[in-house]
C-alpha cells in the first residue's frame, strides 16, 4: 500500500505528552502536512488503557493521521492496529524511542539491534493490517546501523520510513547526521522522511537539498513554536523569513486553550511553557504560569500579560 499524498512535504512528529489532538490541529491549522500519535503501547490498546485509547482520539480535521505503536510481540501488534485502523490512514511503528523505560523492555530504539525481530514485525503488520505501515527509527543503536536495517523494513513492506539521524545512545544530544538520511534515501525507493536539527525555514530546505529526502518530520521547533511550518512554508515560496511577536505567541496559547478544553491543566500549564519561551518577559510570565494553579488562572494571566 502506498504512502498518503500529502499537501506539503513537513509533517509534525509524535512526541510524548506534546502531540495530542489539540497540538496536532494547531500545527495543521499553521500547515502541517500530517501528524502522528504520540507513540502508544500496543499491549495497553488491546486491554482497553483508558488514557492509551484517550490518547488514540481523532476527528475529521486531523488527517492524514498516523498511529504510532511501541512493542514487540508482532501479534499483539497486528490486533492493536486493527483494534484502532478505521480512523487511521498509516500505522507506524517505533524504533526510535530512546528511554531507558522503553528501551529496557525490547521496545522502541532497541529494536534496532534485532534485525530479524523487526523484519518479522513490519511483516506481520504488513499482511494482518489492511493500512499503509511505516517505521520511524534511528541510525543506530550504539553506531550507525540503519542502512542494511532500511532495505530490511523496505523488503518486508513498508511504504515509507522515517530516519532520525542520531544513535540511540546520542538521545537528542550532539549534531543529527544528514549524511545518513541521504544514505537511505539512496539505499531504499519508498519515500523516506527526514528528521533531526530542523529549527529553522533555512534548515528545512537545506535538509531536503541535502539529502533528497520526500519530506521532513519536525518535533522539537514545533513543541515550541507550531508556527514554524507557516514560516517554512513561506520561505520555501518568498525566500522571506517571518518574524513573530509576543502577541501571536501568546495567541498560539489561547488557541490551544480553546482546542484542548476538556484536556488536563497540567498540559495546558506546560504548552504555554513552550510557546512563551524567547519572548519579551518570558521568564517572569513563566514562573507565573506555573505558579498557577487552574487553567483559568493560567488564562487570566495569560490575558493580563497581553493588555
Amino acid at each position: 500500500m502506498t504512502f498518503p499524498n500529502l499537501k506539503n512535504r513537513f509533517i509534525l512528529a509524535p512526541m510524548v505528552d506534546v502531540s495530542n489532538l489539540a497540538f496536532r490541529i494547531l500545527c495543521r491549522k499553521y500547515g502541517a502536512s500530517m501528524a502522528y500519535t504520540e507513540q502508544l503501547s500496543s499491549l495497553a490498546i488491546i486491554r482497553d488503557n483508558p488514557r492509551t485509547l484517550h490518547l488514540a482520539e481523532t476527528n475529521e480535521e486531523d488527517k492524514p493521521i498516523g498511529l504510532q505503536l511501541f512493542g514487540r510481540n508482532p501479534e499483539v501488534l497486528v490486533e492493536a492496529a486493527n483494534k484502532l485502523k478505521k480512523n487511521f490512514d498509516v500505522i507506524d511503528l517505533n524504533l526510535g524511542c530512546p528511554s531507558k523505560k522503553i528501551v529496557a523492555q525490547g521496545y522502541g530504539a532497541a529494536l534496532l539491534q534485532e534485525k530479524e525481530k523487526v523484519k518479522e514485525i513490519v511483516q506481520a503488520l504488513v499482511q494482518g493490517v489492511n493500512k499503509p505501515i511505516t517505521v520511524k527509527m534511528r541510525s543506530g543503536f550504539k553506531k550507525v546501523e540503519a542502512l542494511e536495517l532500511v532495505q530490511v523494513i523496505e523488503k518486508a513492506g513498508a511504504s515509507a520510513l522515517t530516519i532520525h539521524a542520531r544513535t540511540r545512545e546520542q538521545q537528542y544530544s550532539g549534531k543529527a547526521d544528514w549524511n545518513i538520511i541521504k544514505q537511505v534515501k539512496e539505499a531504499v525507493s519508498i519515500p523516506v522522511i527526514g528528521n533531526g536539527d530542523v529549527d529553522s525555514p533555512q534548515k528545512a530546505l537545506q535538509l531536503l537539498d541535502e539529502t533528497r529526502c520526500d519530506y521532513i518530520m519536525i518535533g522539537r521547533a514545533a513543541q515550541h513554536n507550531p508556527m514554524i511550518f507557516k514560516d517554512i512554508l513561506h520561505y520555501e515560496k518568498t525566500g522571506e523569513i517571518l518574524e513573530h511577536t509576543p502577541e501571536e505567541k501568546i495567541k498560539l496559547c489561547f488557541e490551544y486553550a480553546e482546542l484542548d478544553k476538556e484536556g488536563s491543566f497540567v498540559r495546558l500549564k506546560q504548552i504555554c511553557q513552550y510557546f512563551t519561551k524567547g519572548i519579551t518577559g518570558g521568564a517572569k510570565l513563566r514562573a507565573q504560569l506555573n505558579a498557577a494553579r487552574s487553567k483559568e488562572e493560567i488564562v487570566g494571566i495569560l490575558k493580563e500579560y497581553s493588555l
